[in-house]
C-alpha cells in the first residue's frame, strides 16, 4: 500500500512538473514576441537545461522505485526515501540556480516594466513550484512517520492494523490540511506584496 502511495506521488510530482514546463514555454513564447533574438537563444538554452534535470530526476525516482521493490526489508526502504529526498532536494537547487541565472540574464538585458512583470510572473511560478515541492518531501516524510507508528503501535497493542491504519491517515490528512493553508498564505502574501509593488 505505501509503495502505491509512494508511486502515486511520483506520477503526480511528474505531472506537475510537465504543466510547469508547458506554463513556463508559453510564458517564453510570450515574452520572445516582444524580445531579441538573444534573449530567446539563452531562455532555450535554460529551458534545455530544466528539462534535462526533469529527466534526470525522474530517472532517479524510477530506479529508487525499483531499488525499493526488490528490497525487502523496511530499513532499507526508508534508507531509499532519504537517498530519494536528498536527490531531490539537489535536483531542485540546480533548478533554482539555473532560474536566477535566467532572471539576473533578463535583469542585464531588460530595463522596461513589462519586463519586470514577467519576472514577477516567473517568481510566482518558481514559488509555485518551489512550493509543490516542498509539500512533495512533507508527503514521502509523512509516509515515513507513519510506517514507524504503524509499527510502534504492532509491537504495543494488540489491536487490529485496520484501527491504526485508518487513525494514521487521519493523522496524515490535517496534516496536510494544515501545510495546505500554509501555503495558500504564503501565496497570498507574496500576490500582496507584488501587487504593492506594482502599484
Amino acid at each position: 500500500m505505501v509503495m502505491m502511495m509512494m508511486m502515486m506521488m511520483m506520477m503526480m510530482m511528474m505531472m506537475m512538473m510537465m504543466m510547469m514546463m508547458m506554463m513556463m514555454m508559453m510564458m517564453m513564447m510570450m515574452i520572445m514576441v516582444m524580445m531579441m533574438m538573444m534573449m530567446m537563444m539563452m531562455m532555450m538554452m535554460m529551458m534545455m537545461m530544466m528539462m534535462m534535470m526533469m529527466m534526470m530526476m525522474m530517472m532517479m525516482m524510477m530506479m529508487m522505485m525499483m531499488m525499493v521493490m526488490t528490497t525487502k526489508t523496511t530499513t532499507t526502504m526508508m534508507m531509499m526515501m532519504i537517498m530519494m529526498m536528498m536527490m531531490m532536494m539537489m535536483m531542485m537547487m540546480m533548478m533554482m540556480m539555473m532560474m536566477m541565472m535566467m532572471m539576473m540574464m533578463m535583469m542585464m538585458m531588460t530595463t522596461t516594466t513589462m519586463m519586470m512583470m514577467m519576472m514577477m510572473m516567473m517568481m510566482m511560478m518558481m514559488m509555485m513550484m518551489m512550493m509543490m515541492m516542498m509539500m512533495m518531501m512533507m508527503m514521502m516524510m509523512m509516509m515515513m512517520m507513519m510506517m514507524m507508528m504503524m509499527k510502534m503501535v504492532m509491537m504495543m497493542t494488540t489491536t487490529t492494523t485496520t484501527t491504526t491504519m485508518m487513525m494514521m491517515m487521519m493523522m496524515m490528512m490535517m496534516m496536510m490540511m494544515m501545510m495546505m493553508m500554509m501555503m495558500m498564505m504564503m501565496m497570498m502574501k507574496i500576490v500582496m506584496r507584488m501587487s504593492m509593488m506594482n502599484v
